[in-house]
């Protein structure tokens, strides 16, 4: 009873660290981070308070060290603290907009991504992939396979999908597909243009917030928070058994970068909502970043890498798999894509803290 009761207050203290709106105190983090520890759903509190409460003191690289050891190396969260430490060093440079001005930079971002959808050229370009998988809320991947994959992109939308490589073993039959999910496990389409389509184009109706600023590639950015409903966003998840493959229509919600100056999005994080509760998927989270390329002396901005998880349940247990895209060699349309050493060599698997 005394071991409950220890517990229980511990994670009672640490509710009302939560809900307090002063700068975080070291102090009251390091609470934070081992009631986290205890119980990885409070994650969403401590990054909602990282970013409306900020810190009041300066981020060091032992508190960088406990943050990944308590969060097993949680990149939004890790991402979160910097993102507050900034905003203590330069708390002029990161207050918000007026409503006004945030208004044009999100207007402005949703007239330059629709035009850029429908100025697209053709293109080809190749995806190392890097697929992995973890019990749910453990962070703890393990490396599945290494997938070399040449993608064709046309300016009609079309993608077709090349596996040229698995394991460094060459692809006997490289034909193309709609998706590389011949090879089993998740797969994932849509980073070059649809995911940008879906929350822009006005039919989808998203709702944005503005929420933040940050520096992106050093880049001045704002950062909204949008919701896409079900019947808008109609995302498609499809979840393939052994015997049978099933499919459900999920809204979206998520978070936004936008180039504060020329209007354009340099990263995306979304995640699938409206999930009916007795499909097997009961997660799917991506996060795209977007840098320039050059494709026939044409500047144009496209992915650079892709984080895309899904957390299935089987049986009882929940298996979270992740796929790290790395978009590299952009060209025109029909060069043909060579495999490089970097390509085949896996990448170490990240090890637990």
């Amino acid at each position: 009873m005394r071991f409950v009761f220890a517990i229980i207050t511990f994670l009672a203290v640490s509710v009302a660290v939560i809900g307090q709106t002063t700068p975080l105190t070291q102090a009251e983090y390091v609470k934070l981070l081992y009631s986290l520890q205890k119980d990885p759903k409070l994650k969403p509190e401590i990054v909602d308070a990282l970013r409306k409460r900020g810190i009041g003191f300066p981020l060091t690289d032992g508190v960088r060290g406990l943050t990944r050891s308590k969060s097993s190396g949680d990149e939004e969260l890790q991402r979160s603290l910097e993102e507050a430490d900034r905003r203590r060093q330069n708390p002029v440079g990161a207050q918000l907009p007026t409503p006004k001005d945030a208004d044009a930079v999100l207007e402005k971002a949703r007239k330059n991504t629709l035009e850029a959808v429908g100025e697209m050229p053709d293109f080809v370009v190749k995806q190392q992939i890097q697929r992995s998988w973890a019990f749910g809320g453990t962070n703890n991947f393990k490396n599945l396979d290494r997938l070399v994959v040449a993608v064709s992109y046309r300016s009609t939308g079309e993608e077709d999908y090349r596996v040229l490589s698995t394991n460094g073993i060459l692809n006997n039959d490289p034909r193309p597909k709609g998706s590389y999910e011949e090879v089993g496990g998740t797969s994932s389409t849509g980073e070059f243009v649809t995911m940008l389509a879906t929350v822009f184009k006005p039919e989808s109706e998203a709702r944005f917030e503005i929420v933040d600023t940050d520096v992106i590639r050093m880049r001045k950015a704002l950062v909204f928070d949008f919701t896409v409903a079900k019947d808008k966003a109609k995302q498609l998840i499809t979840s393939s058994g052994q015997v049978t493959t099933d499919s459900t229509i999920s809204g979206m919600k998520g978070r936004v970068w936008i180039d504060r100056e020329l209007g354009r999005v340099l990263r995306i994080e979304s995640e699938a909502t409206e999930i009916p509760d007795s499909f097997p998927v009961r997660s799917a989270k991506r996060v795209i970043d977007y840098d320039w390329v050059t494709i026939s002396d044409g500047k144009y901005l496209l992915p650079l890498v892709s984080d895309v998880r899904l957390t299935s349940r089987e049986s009882s247990k929940l298996i979270e798999t992740r796929n790290v895209i790395r978009f590299k060699d952009y060209q025109k349309y029909g060069t043909d894509v060579v495999i490089r050493d970097d390509d085949v060599e896996p990448e170490p698997a990240v090890k637990k803290p």
